[in-house]
């Protein structure tokens, strides 16, 4: 079997053998012409690449610079959000404690008083207590206080103790002993409770 292949069986060899022949058959002048067209021809498509090149770094510097402006913009959204964030925590505390500076004042007041009766200390204590659960409510913190026969709710209610309630239906509140309170619908703590046990 010969090592020599068949120029059917390989077209780039046949292509060359014709271009080969071609040049063979031209003068050494047409040969000459033909070599510098093709030699034209490469130089075109090699301007052409280069352009292409040359467009496809534009695009990639621009792209970058965007990636970085939009990096830049999001490190400058972050920071402002946490510059808020802190900002609204600090003011929050601000206003929660400027609406307890009359409680304070009330209360100093009613202890410089030397010879109140029981029932003008009683009245400046109710007036007193008024003002603070005012200061709460306005900072959203609201007791939790359920009534007797309420059901007991394991989010609002800590059951100390079942204790029996004839004509009460079980699980339900008999008695609060210490009140509860929530601020902005988030449990501070919950209202410490009695509930009815099982008939």
């Amino acid at each position: 079997m010969s090592d020599r292949q068949n120029p059917a069986q390989n077209p780039a060899s046949e292509d060359e053998a014709q271009r080969t022949q071609s040049l063979g058959d031209m003068s050494p002048e047409e040969a000459e012409a033909a070599q510098a067209a093709n030699e034209a021809e490469l130089q075109q498509v090699l301007a052409s690449l280069q352009e292409e090149v040359a467009a496809l770094q534009a695009k990639n510097a621009e792209l970058s610079e965007q990636v970085l402006r939009a990096q830049a913009d999001m490190q400058n959204t972050r920071r402002r959000a946490e510059e808020e964030s802190s900002k609204a925590r600090k003011f929050a505390i601000e206003s929660f404690a400027e609406s307890l500076l009359p409680v304070t004042d009330s209360l100093e007041a009613g202890l410089a008083v030397q010879d109140g009766t029981i029932e003008q200390i009683r009245e400046g204590a109710e007036a007193t207590l008024r003002q603070l659960k005012s200061a709460l409510e306005r900072n959203k913190v609201v007791e939790i206080a359920p009534p007797a026969g309420e059901k007991f709710d394991p989010n609002l209610h800590q059951a100390i103790s079942m204790v029996p309630a004839p004509g009460q239906e079980p699980n339900t509140i008999v008695g609060v002993l210490q009140k509860g309170y929530t601020i902005a619908d988030r449990v501070l703590r919950p209202a410490l409770v009695t509930v009815s046990a099982p008939a």
